[in-house]
């Protein structure tokens, strides 16, 4: 695979959003909105990755829809269960700051992590077949 270097650090970058979200609200301090943030960052990350070991060129972007788009367009066939994951983008704008938004709760939390693993797991069996 062209560019093996670089998708294990975008894969290492991913993993540590996810752990982060593992680790999960340890102190109430931490805000589910800082977690659910990790899981796109983790999704997003890993689609990143992937698109990598495709040669495929990506925007910067948060947008876990735009890279997806993407990626369909390349060629690549996206499970419906991977598409879950379009719910995500939110966080990584609309909640990540102060303002006007609802609180996310627990189980939005759980939700949004439950995608992110899901995600993470796919994109790894993707880059180990190529």
């Amino acid at each position: 695979m062209k560019n093996q270097q670089l998708v294990e650090l975008w894969l290492i970058r991913a993993r540590s959003n996810l752990e982060r979200a593992r680790a999960g609200k340890i102190s109430e301090e931490i805000l589910f909105e800082d977690l659910c943030f990790d899981c796109q960052q983790a999704v997003e990350k890993s689609l990143k990755a992937w698109m990598i070991s495709r040669d495929i060129i990506f925007p910067w972007t948060h947008s876990i829809a735009r890279l997806m788009e993407i990626l369909e367009e390349k060629g690549s066939i996206l499970p419906e269960n991977i598409k879950d994951a379009l719910i995500l983008s939110d966080y990584a704008v609309t909640t990540r700051y102060p303002g006007e938004y609802e609180p996310v709760a627990e189980d939005e939390f759980r939700e949004a992590l439950n995608i992110a693993e899901r995600v993470f797991a796919w994109v790894l069996q993707q880059v180990n077949k190529e």
